[in-house]
């Protein structure tokens, strides 16, 4: 079911319709799956609804897509405990290029993808992930009954105002093509839970550990 205007507004007054949203989807997977899928790299990096935002060198051997909602905790998770090591030791190092897509599970996590696109289009690409970073670590505080105040207040710490936020969630365009990316994401490569990676193609489900996220990525760099 897409994110309607509708819907998004509601949240927007600080209603929660995730039910509606979601219903015909499994929300998380809490662990990882057994996935013997493996997708064309030459469609999983065709251009999308909008532009990839990327981490690492694009010479780099391993490319990881991964999709995420940022109202999901399991993707919090990741981004807190995993995500971290792997940067240090694959993505600093030019062995890993990271892309994150927006998946988003309910129009709040929509409005926190927005947040971050509209922060990486006022002040340079690397405020993306510098967004998305810091929201997953306040999870907690904003993914919650009444998300606008603390959504609010986290928006003005990285330089928005009052008007760009709401500028930022009235943005149709926008949200029309984070639903456009989320559905070319069922349709194409059939994701249906969050977190959902593709290491090289190979879809991996689940938020895994450092340590097994590390073996399926030196698996890739033992074959190149």
């Amino acid at each position: 079911m897409p994110i309607t205007r509708r819907a998004f507004c509601q949240y927007a007054t600080v209603t929660l319709v995730t039910a509606a949203f979601a219903s015909s989807l499994p929300l998380f997977a809490t662990e990882a799956e057994a996935a013997d899928e493996t997708v064309s790299m030459t469609e999983l990096m065709a251009p999308q609804p909008l532009p990839d935002l990327a981490l690492g060198q694009k010479t780099a051997p391993v490319t990881v897509v991964e999709y995420a909602s940022m109202t999901c905790p399991h993707c919090a998770h990741f981004d807190e405990t995993a995500f971290p090591q792997i940067k240090k030791n694959y993505i600093d190092t030019g062995k890993v290029r990271w892309i994150l897509r927006e998946f988003p599970l309910d129009p709040l996590a929509a409005a926190a993808f927005m947040l971050a696109r509209c922060a990486a289009e006022q002040h340079g690409p690397e405020r993306y992930y510098a967004m998305v970073n810091t929201l997953f670590h306040q999870q907690e505080t904003w993914a919650v009954e009444k998300p606008i105040p603390p959504l609010l207040s986290i928006a003005k710490q990285a330089g928005f105002t009052e008007k760009s936020f709401k500028d930022c969630l009235a943005n149709q365009k926008l949200l029309d093509k984070i639903q456009a990316e989320r559905q070319r994401a069922i349709d194409q490569f059939h994701v249906n839970s969050t977190p959902t990676f593709f290491i090289n193609g190979a879809k991996v489900e689940g938020a895994l550990s450092y340590e097994d996220f590390s073996k399926k990525i030196d698996a890739e760099l033992k074959g190149k």
